[in-house]
């Protein structure tokens, strides 16, 4: 039996669990190597893979969270999982599923981009367990005194011209009219030639990623078989994409990153609450934990009571959690509670600012608050009343707000200790309208 921790309660998955069958089952296989093959192969012992993740932005995003997720479930149950992040492929410019040719990032800023996804990487594999640790590799170490000369006598001699050309990755620049660059026609080689390494160095037979990589990673296997006379094997998962089969982790501002810096725990925590119905089966199996009775369940939830949208908050929890940790999550759902009307506290000026990005707001000088502003003036100010008769009217009617609290009274005065956090004061009008007054100095 192997041990693995889910959530921080250990849970026991058999040596010979079919990983295959599971990501079957879950929708995570789009294509592989050997169907046949590769269940037995996978349960008759503990075997190496890898996906890699090129450092173009300083974040992991959602895209990436689904081939992250399949190396996860790997090591879960029992194999040992290689991340690769391609200090030096990132210098090149993956042209799969690309349209035009990549801006070329600098040294510097490709460093810097490797780090921060080391880093987030630890949240998802186990790189310490004595039995199958997780790898974290980046190519540029095996790539940056490798000789032009040299790689094109060693590896550039076994790639035939026209099985390039016939690549899709590549057939369908040249069908365009940017074409493709010599840089980025070149990229297949290097992640060929990763494949190659990995298996030498660390025994890897295994090459997993989204299915935009499956000429890469053939490219891989060929050169392998040419250079080295080995057998290697591939897999891939589908691209995130919603039902209608558009991209999946997109929002009007962007992607949607796993760093919290770029996509806050309660932006993030929005993103899956707000899946479409018709796609919430889909992400519970492509990125929890939960097993397929707990899933069939919720799949039956969605058709029975979609109102409840217990299948997303579900979805929310897991995901949140994972990527941000329990304080995350208790943030993101406290950030929620309170646009459905829960007293605003022990929030910070970002939080309220993510919370109520459509709302209106106002600056006003840290003085008026100090000298206490009344109620009354403080709804006209934010917008809320047209008039301080109409602000009086709010008031004795019992809908008027101070930071989703009623206000008890006309005559009631605002001070700094009714600031919502730093500098904001939230106010609301009846159920749903609400106004921001921030206080500068």
């Amino acid at each position: 039996m192997n041990a693995v921790t889910t959530n921080g309660k250990k849970r026991e998955l058999p040596m010979n669990f079919d990983i295959f069958a599971d990501l079957r089952w879950r929708g995570l296989i789009h294509q592989s190597t050997d169907d046949a093959f590769l269940p037995g192969w996978l349960m008759s012992g503990r075997r190496t893979l890898y996906a890699g993740f090129d450092p173009t932005a300083d974040s992991l995003h959602v895209g990436h969270l689904v081939a992250m997720m399949v190396l996860r479930r790997f090591q879960k149950a029992g194999h040992r999982p290689i991340a690769l992040v391609g200090g030096a492929t990132g210098m090149i410019g993956d042209p799969s599923g690309k349209s035009e040719e990549r801006n070329l990032l600098s040294r510097e800023a490709l460093l810097a981009n490797v780090q921060s996804m080391q880093g987030q990487m630890r949240r998802f594999l186990d790189f310490d367990s004595s039995e199958n640790a997780a790898i974290m590799v980046n190519n540029f170490d095996w790539m940056e005194n490798y000789s032009y000369l040299d790689f094109l006598r060693d590896v550039g001699k076994c790639f035939p011209i026209n099985v390039m050309l016939a690549k899709d990755s590549v057939k369908n620049r040249l069908e365009r009219d940017s074409g493709i660059s010599y840089t980025e026609f070149s990229y297949m080689l290097l992640q060929a030639y990763d494949f190659v390494y990995l298996n030498e160095h660390f025994g890897c037979e295994l090459q997993t990623g989204g299915s935009d990589q499956w000429g890469n990673i053939t490219a891989g296997i060929d050169l392998a078989r040419r250079l080295r006379g080995v057998q290697l094997y591939g897999m891939t998962n589908p691209l995130l994409t919603k039902s209608d089969g558009t991209k999946m982790g997109k929002t009007e501002s962007g992607a949607v990153w796993l760093s919290r810096e770029r996509t806050s725990p309660f932006k993030f925590y929005q993103y899956w609450i707000n899946v479409e119905d018709a796609d919430v089966g889909k992400c519970l199996r492509y990125f929890t934990e939960l097993s397929r009775d707990q899933i069939e369940a919720l799949d039956a939830a969605v058709k029975t009571d979609p109102a409840k949208r217990e299948s997303q908050r579900r979805l929310a929890e897991e995901l949140t959690r994972l990527v941000h940790g329990d304080d995350g999550l208790r943030r993101a759902q406290q950030a929620t509670e309170v646009l459905f009307g829960r007293e605003i506290s022990g929030l910070s000026d970002a939080e309220l600012g993510e919370i109520f990005s459509d709302v209106p707001s106002k600056d006003l000088p840290r003085s008026r608050l100090e000298a206490g502003i009344g109620i009354i003036d403080a709804l006209v100010e934010a917008g809320l009343a047209s008039s301080k008769g109409e602000a009086r009217r709010t008031v004795e009617q019992g809908g008027a707000y101070l930071n989703n609290q009623r206000v008890a009274g006309i005559d009631a005065k605002l001070t700094p200790a009714e600031l919502a956090s730093e500098t904001v004061l939230v106010l609301r009008s009846g159920r749903k309208k609400y106004a921001l007054l921030r206080f500068q100095a």
